[in-house]
């Protein structure tokens, strides 16, 4: 045959060869997509667009955001954000189908923002939740990494402090309550109550960013004394709280104002200056849980209340694929939708 006959033939069957292999990575591209062991590849995104490098101003609802990749992102931090994974984040898997969302634990570590953060910069999570500012550490070993993290704001939240129904006292000084957890303070009668001894319950500070943030701004930096019990779980912390008259215990205060077994303490910055966690007046256990303590919103949103903090999104800013990720994720967050169910989760909006 001549070459001039030959030349159809060669191209042709290249063109075959050339849709074989195509095919053949598409069918490759299509099974490994579902691997839910792994977060979405990362893939190179327009850092230009507005949604990469800070939020949106708010829109009404999850499907006016823009700018939401399509995949499988893993997430995970604080068990602070637990209402938010239970009551916020299904609505926004119904409305937005194509931005799947994998809540991962750690394997050998408790849940917590500390684990959260490490993991994200460990390259596990897309993003995550954190319950407390970065630190200057985490900005330093994503820095060894090659990128840089950021915080972005989306409630308000406060640390509650519950305590058995049967002690009366009209509340606490948050003086007062680091000298309880550094044992300086060890009998209720100390701070106007009955002749009982104080049995504080913690759980450790490497469990997560509440703790790590009564430790910093509540104990300034000052270790739990000898007679604080470290628990698991707020469950299980509020369990030993409900069966120890003495028992004290501190958490996100939507994990403790709702609660029929204990009772949410006020507390204030100086004596007989107190602020309740929840809507005055106080429903009693005997109501609960027909009736149930709602949070002091206005109290919060004021700074009225001694103890709020902020809760973040964090996001790695790499310039990836889970850069627009934990962006898109805030950004639902914020809008109006997301900034209602998060105020029926128990947390506060910050807009």
């Amino acid at each position: 045959m001549s070459q001039k006959n030959e030349t159809p033939i060669l191209i042709l069957s290249l063109l075959i060869t050339a849709g074989l292999i195509g095919g053949g990575f598409w069918w490759f591209t299509r099974k490994t997509s579902f691997n839910l062991n792994q977060v979405t590849k990362p893939q190179p995104i327009n850092s230009t667009s507005p949604n990469i490098t800070k939020p949106e101003s708010s829109g009404n609802n999850f499907a006016s955001i823009q700018n939401v990749p399509t995949g499988l992102f893993n997430y995970g931090g604080s068990t602070s954000w637990a209402p938010v994974r239970l009551a916020v984040d299904p609505a926004i898997q119904a409305a937005r189908p194509e931005f799947r969302l994998r809540y991962v634990e750690p394997i050998s570590a408790s849940p917590g923002s500390s684990t959260g953060i490490q993991a994200l910069i460990d390259g596990r999570l897309a993003f995550a939740q954190s319950s407390r500012p970065i630190l200057n550490e985490e900005l330093k070993r994503a820095k060894e990494r090659g990128f840089t993290l950021q915080q972005i704001a989306v409630a308000i939240d406060g640390l509650a402090v519950a305590v058995n129904p049967n002690i009366n006292i009209p509340g606490l000084t948050v003086d007062q309550l680091r000298s309880i957890y550094t044992g300086k303070i060890t009998n209720w009668n100390q701070v106007g109550g009955p002749n009982i001894p104080i049995k504080p319950y913690s759980r450790r500070i490497s469990d997560g960013g509440t703790v790590e943030l009564f430790v910093q701004d509540i104990l300034s930096g000052q270790a739990f004394s000898s007679n604080v019990e470290f628990v698991s779980t707020t469950t299980q912390a509020l369990q030993k709280v409900a069966g120890s008259i003495g028992g004290i215990y501190y958490a996100s205060a939507p994990e403790v104002v709702p609660q029929c077994s204990i009772k949410p303490l006020p507390l204030g910055r100086m004596q007989g200056q107190y602020i309740t966690p929840y809507q005055e007046p106080l429903v009693l256990p005997s109501e609960c849980p027909g009736k149930r303590n709602k949070l002091n919103i206005e109290a919060f949103q004021s700074g009225k209340y001694p103890i709020t903090r902020n809760l973040f999104v964090v996001v790695k800013q790499n310039n990836q694929i889970e850069q627009q990720a934990g962006v898109a994720y805030a950004n639902l967050l914020l809008t109006e939708q997301g900034q209602e169910l998060i105020s029926q989760a128990g947390f506060v909006k910050i807009r």
